[in-house]
């Protein structure tokens, strides 16, 4: 199948050289504006640094790992960060989660649990393009709520491929609607994006599961809804040619791929297990006389601890084939990073500019940060700009503008083809199957729709029920309240 961009590889010193002057261009820019308004020494160090890691990071992302190192090596040679500073905002109880839940998704998918839902969506013998689409993108928000969408995007894309091979349509519409579904779906809980976790562990007090269930998955539903309906409208065209395959080889006899019978129980259940546990989490936490969230972090790794036991032929297998460790060590990295700018209160000055501007009007810091994350996670991986962003917003002390930052950052995330680990896994996945690439406008054409509707929904649902939603200092009196409790 034709690319639909061209070879690059004739302009690549063009672009290396347009990347470079890029990357000096807004490193001396931020320089000037943290010295235009009075930062420290300090401050100015860590805006500028973290700048140069970030800009970087991402115009060079092969090196993105090393890049990270001699950051953090800098910051702490110049006395900007110490090495307490270090391990403590290497955010480990994050690491460690997320490893876990590595580790649980690996023994699912030995387990045949992907596979039985793959086989269960292509079974239907009255499976039409319209239900098929609405059903792909369902299931795709879903999974990615409750278990990640990385390992929901795997998942939804490879039906997307066996179903347009088999009717041999062009996948580029459909796996641009699978992506779109998938990263509305991660806002639904704290599992579907490390973003989720990353603002649930720091807000002060942390948010709970039943928190995201509270005043997250709600408005992510209304989100799905309204995207679904222009997906259906925009690509219209495509699901009509999609129709009349199936028609056609419903006529002689055929279904939309193989259908065998996959064992799954045992991986149905340790899903709905460890969804109870994560569910009921705050319960055992007050049981038990925990902190916080001690429950939730420990949980995947307590299952994926007995999992491994279980099954302890393939620990090394779970151990080196599931855990993307070189995405959690520059996690790890980049949280560092970030906590820079919390540590030379860096974020103090944002928040305080953000203040003065919006503060007598909370009304409107909402859409701010809102489309502020929105932008910031369209042209930044969104992981990376929730760590620079999310000490603002701590500060800023309103519950609200926490669902804000989540929902903007993921929503972001569907804009452009760079904005989220989803787009990026789905389109290396494309490339490597079909050897053609997505341009840059195509996506951008239904992402920022995508991306502009999802906000003004996100606005009206935030706005009607910040109102409803307990203030910081509410959440804090009910952790002391149930942490004092013998």
């Amino acid at each position: 199948m034709p690319s639909d961009l061209p070879d690059p590889v004739a302009n690549q010193p063009l672009r290396r050289l347009a990347r470079s002057f890029a990357i000096i261009v807004l490193t001396a820019l931020v320089t000037l504006a943290a010295r235009h308004y009075d930062f420290t020494y300090p401050q100015i160090l860590s805006a500028s640094i973290f700048t140069l890691i970030i800009t970087s990071a991402l115009f060079y992302w092969d090196y993105h790992l090393p890049i990270a190192f001699v950051g953090i090596a800098l910051l702490t040679i110049l006395g900007v960060l110490d090495l307490t500073t270090v391990v403590q905002e290497s955010k480990l109880d994050i690491i460690l989660f997320l490893v876990g839940m590595m580790i649980i998704m690996g023994v699912l998918r030995d387990l045949g649990l992907f596979s039985w839902l793959f086989i269960s969506v292509i079974a239907s013998p009255s499976m039409t393009a319209r239900r098929f689409v609405v059903t792909t993108c369902a299931v795709g928000a879903l999974t990615s709520c409750l278990v990640d969408e990385m390992t929901s995007i795997v998942f939804i894309v490879a039906l997307v491929f066996q179903v347009c091979d088999t009717l041999n349509l062009r996948p580029v519409p459909f796996v641009i609607m699978a992506v779109m579904a998938v990263n509305i779906g991660s806002t639904g809980t704290m599992l579907g994006n490390p973003v989720g976790i990353l603002i649930g562990q720091g807000a002060s007090p942390p948010l709970s599961f039943m928190d995201f269930m509270t005043w997250s998955f709600p408005v992510m539903l209304a989100e799905f809804v309204a995207v679904m309906i222009f997906m259906l409208w925009n690509f219209r065209r495509e699901i009509a040619v999609m129709e009349q395959g199936i028609r056609n080889r419903r006529a002689m006899g055929l279904r939309l791929g193989p259908i065998v019978m996959v064992p799954h129980g045992q991986g149905l259940a340790i899903l709905i297990g460890l969804m109870l546990l994560l569910v009921f989490h705050t319960q055992f936490e007050d049981w038990l006389g925990r902190p916080r969230n001690t429950m939730l972090i420990m949980t995947p790794l307590l299952v994926a601890g007995l999992l491994m036991i279980w099954r302890r032929e393939n620990i090394r297998k779970y151990i080196e084939n599931d855990v993307e460790w070189l995405t959690l060590i520059f996690f790890m990295m980049l949280f560092v990073v970030a906590g820079t700018l919390e540590h030379t209160q860096v974020t103090v000055r944002v928040a305080e500019g953000l203040a003065a501007r919006w503060g007598d009007r909370p009304g409107l810091l909402l859409p701010v940060v809102l489309a502020i994350a929105a932008l910031g996670s369209a042209f930044i991986e969104n992981i990376v700009f929730v760590a620079a962003f999310m000490p603002v917003v701590v500060k800023l002390d309103s519950t609200p503008l926490l669902w804000a930052l989540l929902h903007g950052a993921c929503i972001g995330g569907t804009i452009t083809m760079i904005g989220s680990t989803a787009n990026i896994t789905a389109l290396g996945m494309l490339e490597r199957r079909y050897w053609t690439r997505v341009n840059f406008f195509l996506w951008l054409k239904t992402g920022a729709v995508v991306g502009l509707l999802s906000c003004l929904v996100a606005w009206g649902a935030f706005s009607v029920l910040s109102p409803h939603m307990p203030t910081r200092a509410e959440r804090l009196e009910r952790a002391v309240a149930v942490e004092s409790v013998p």
